[in-house]
């Protein structure tokens, strides 16, 4: 596969979330994956809802997810371009005026619905006369426009559903500009798929009737239609529809609650395919296990706490530098050692800072056997704390009798305050000989 183009066009009327980072993500990956181009294009046509602010945060997001485009545009800086393409329509009898108000195609709806039929736009229009249509135009009323389907199958074959077919007489002449003035989606996508020469459209399973159309829209105007994908939806962990709360999770709001782009990455790389999800911490090993081929049509599942598992593996993975910056904007000390020792018990990069306070800061242990955590103070070896835990913990159950859980769990208790957590052993030098003492023996330290 050569020379492949694809692109993610956002809507900058609110914040990337779950569903359509996911395709923003397949897209990245399948051009990377073949050597292609992926393109960013801000469909910033609805002028009442686009904002600056919300740009700029979809924006962010691909950053941090490590996705760059390698080009960009906005649809408000090519209007002139869709008013082109209409004439050329209008000019071959492709697009026509429509002059029915939203309640008047409403009232049709119902009507057809009442008797059995389906809501598919009845084509009026286009029996208007020029008298009419003056009339319609002095009274205020100015038209949308709608492009003529050409009412036969169209077929193709889609990269994740295989052969698809839809025959266009089920389906309305779609809307390509609204009577104020302003294009439609459908108008916009086409025109700046053919002129950005895009070879591959890849985006949710919900546009498939939409591609139907756009194919012969693709046609209409000379061009021949890119490569169709549509994957599955996204649902929740139990295979219904997402919730509300999940389906409009923010990224940013993942990424403030520890999340790690690399494992989002993993994991929406791989749901709704027949491979396991595998933690990966950087998006280079992401892109060489991808291959859109082994996207599945079952619906597909997301669940937070798959995510949360994937993220606490692919914390595992990330060496000291990748994390040196965030740790350091903590007051987080103690270098490589110290995030090698904690590092395996993190769910989020930022409970580091935890752990360097249990460590460094005054803290009231919790004292649950006295007698070992004595004779543990008693016989804490003198000299460097690197490598004192085995012998150590040896001679305080030969002096105790205590094993096992009996043992460990008193100490880690005075030390830490916590009955879960990282290994001690890698922790001792941290906390230091003065308060491992205090702590041990029942003193704030």
């Amino acid at each position: 596969m050569s020379n492949v183009k694809v692109r993610f066009a956002p809507s900058p009327t609110g914040n990337l979330h779950v569903g359509n980072l996911r395709t923003a993500l397949v897209n990245f990956l399948f051009a990377r994956r073949h050597g292609g181009h992926f393109m960013l294009r801000i469909d910033d046509t609805d002028t009442d809802r686009s904002t600056a602010a919300f740009e700029e945060s979809i924006r962010a997001d691909l950053v941090w997810m490590g996705m760059q485009w390698d080009s960009e545009d906005r649809q408000s800086a090519r209007l002139e371009r869709y008013d082109a393409a209409l004439q050329q329509l209008v000019a071959d009898g492709r697009a026509y005026a429509c002059y029915e108000t939203p309640e008047e195609l409403a009232l049709k709806r119902k009507a057809q619905l009442s008797a059995g039929r389906p809501p598919v736009y009845d084509r009026a229009a286009l029996n208007l006369t020029d008298e009419r249509k003056a009339a319609f135009e002095s009274e205020g009323r100015r038209p949308h426009w709608r492009f003529l389907l050409d009412n036969s199958e169209v077929a193709w074959t889609d990269m994740v559903r295989g052969d698809v077919s839809y025959h266009m007489s089920s389906l309305s002449d779609p809307v390509l500009f609204r009577e104020d003035g302003r294009v439609i989606y459908t108008m916009a996508s086409v025109v700046d798929d053919i002129d950005y020469a895009i070879t591959h459209i890849i985006r949710g399973e919900d546009h498939v009737t939409n591609s139907a159309a756009q194919i012969q829209l693709f046609e209409a105007l000379g061009a021949t239609a890119p490569v169709m994908g549509h994957v599955a939806l996204l649902a929740g962990a139990d295979g219904e529809g997402l919730s509300k709360r999940l389906g409009s999770l923010s990224i940013g709001q993942l990424r403030e609650d520890g999340t790690e782009a690399a494992a989002l990455a993993s994991l929406l790389a791989r749901i709704g395919t027949s491979d396991p999800v595998v933690p990966c911490a950087d998006m280079t090993t992401i892109i060489e296990g991808f291959d859109l081929s082994r996207f599945g049509r079952a619906t597909a599942k997301f669940d937070p706490a798959e995510l949360a598992q994937v993220n606490m593996r692919v914390i595992q993975q990330l060496g000291f530098a990748a994390v040196a910056d965030r740790l350091a904007a903590l007051d987080v000390g103690g270098g490589e050692a110290f995030w090698l020792a904690v590092r395996d018990n993190l769910e989020a990069v930022s409970e580091a800072e935890y752990w360097w306070q249990v460590c460094t800061a005054p803290l009231k242990p919790v004292i649950e056997a006295a007698e070992v955590t004595d004779a543990a103070a008693e016989l804490l070896p003198a000299g460097d704390l690197g490598d004192v835990w085995g012998d150590w913990t040896k001679s305080v159950g030969a002096a105790t009798g205590a094993r096992g859980r009996g043992l460990f769990m008193p100490i880690r208790l005075a030390l830490t305050g916590q009955a879960r957590g990282p290994e001690i052993a890698p922790l001792l030098p941290f906390i230091g000989r003065e308060r491992i003492l205090a702590r041990l023996r029942g003193e704030t330290g």
